[in-house]
C-alpha cells in the first residue's frame, strides 16, 4: 500500500465516531509491528516521527524505510511528521514524501505561530499533504519525556477558532489538560473547554500525550471531536522494560535477539490502543 494524506483518515474517523491512533516509530522493526497489528485488526493507523527519531535516520531515509515496510500491508495509513520544529524540516519531510506534517510553534508568540503555519499550509497544499498545527501548549507529564517542551498552556476556544481560520490547517492539536509522557497522576481533562473548541472549530482535533489516559476519558473526548490520538511513551516503556528484564537476567545479550523480543512487546500496546480508540474493524 501507499501512504495516504492523514486528512482522509481523520475525516473517515470523524464520520465514523472513532479516532485514529498515531504511533511513534523509529525504525523498520517498529513500523512493521504497528502495520502488522493494524492489518490484523483491520484498522487505520498513522506512523509518526520527529526530530528525536531523525537522530537515527534523516527524513528521506526514514520515509524510504517506511514505504518499503508498508508495501507488505493493505491498511489505510499516513506517514506523519510530529512536532516539526522548523519550516526547513517541514520542507525536508515534504520532499521525502511524508503525507502529513506538523509544525509545532505552540510555545512561540501567536503571530509567529500563525505566520509560520500559513507558510507550511501553502507548501503542503501543492502536494496534497495534510497539515497539523497546535494552539495552546501541551507540556510534559514528568521529567523524563522532553518532547513538547516545558511550557503548558490550555487552549482558548476563541483563539483556536481564529488560529484555524487564519492558518488554514487541516487538524488542530489542543491542550485540555493532556501532557506528553507517562502521567504521575491521572490527567484532568477540561471537557467543557473541549466542547467549546469543537463548537468553534470545524476541523479534526488531535490529542497529544495519549499514553496513560483512562478509557472513559478517551471515549468522551472522541465524542467531542478528538479523532487523532498520539501514542509514544507507552511504546517506549514496553520496549525499555523488556530490555531491562532481559539484560538484568543476563539473557539475550546478543543485541538483535534482545531487540527482536523488545520490539515484539510493542505489539500488544498497539493492539490495545487500536481497540481503545474504536479503530478496529474500520477497514
Amino acid at each position: 500500500m501507499t501512504f495516504l494524506p492523514m486528512g482522509e483518515l481523520l475525516q473517515s474517523a470523524l464520520a465514523g465516531g472513532y479516532a485514529v491512533p498515531s504511533f511513534c516509530v523509529w525504525n523498520a522493526e517498529t513500523m512493521n509491528v504497528v502495520l502488522a497489528t493494524a492489518a490484523d485488526l483491520k484498522a487505520p493507523v498513522i506512523l509518526m516521527g520527529g526530530p528525536c527519531e531523525f537522530s537515527l535516520l534523516k527524513p528521506a531515509a526514514m520515509a524510504a524505510v517506511a514505504r518499503t515496510v508498508a508495501r507488505r500491508y493493505r491498511v489505510p495509513a499516513a506517514l506523519h511528521l510530529d512536532h516539526g520544529d522548523s519550516v526547513a524540516l517541514v520542507r525536508e519531510c515534504l520532499k521525502a514524501g511524508y503525507t502529513s506534517v506538523m509544525l509545532d510553534y505552540s510555545a512561540r508568540p501567536y503571530a509567529e505561530n500563525v505566520a509560520a503555519l500559513r507558510t507550511v499550509v501553502a507548501l503542503a497544499r501543492r502536494k496534497g499533504v495534510t497539515v497539523e498545527g497546535e494552539i495552546g501548549a501541551v507540556g510534559r507529564a514528568d521529567t523524563v519525556i522532553d518532547e513538547g517542551g516545558k511550557v503548558s498552556r490550555l487552549t482558548e476556544p476563541a483563539e483556536a477558532e481564529a488560529y484555524a481560520r487564519e492558518t488554514g490547517v487541516d487538524a488542530l492539536a489542543v491542550a485540555i489538560g493532556n501532557a506528553h509522557g507517562i502521567y504521575s497522576r491521572l490527567p484532568q481533562f477540561d471537557f467543557e473547554r473541549l466542547a467549546a473548541i469543537r463548537a468553534r472549530v470545524g476541523i479534526p482535533l488531535v490529542l497529544h500525550g495519549g499514553s496513560g489516559t483512562p478509557a472513559a476519558d478517551l471515549t468522551r473526548a472522541i465524542g467531542l471531536g478528538m479523532v487523532k490520538v498520539n501514542v509514544a511513551s507507552e511504546l517506549v516503556q514496553a520496549l525499555r522494560q523488556t530490555l531491562l528484564d532481559q539484560w538484568g537476567a543476563a539473557r539475550n545479550l546478543w543485541a538483535p535477539v534482545a531487540l527482536a523480543e523488545a520490539t515484539a512487546a510493542i505489539g500488544p500496546v498497539v493492539a490495545k490502543w487500536i481497540r481503545l480508540l474504536g479503530a478496529a474493524g474500520k477497514v
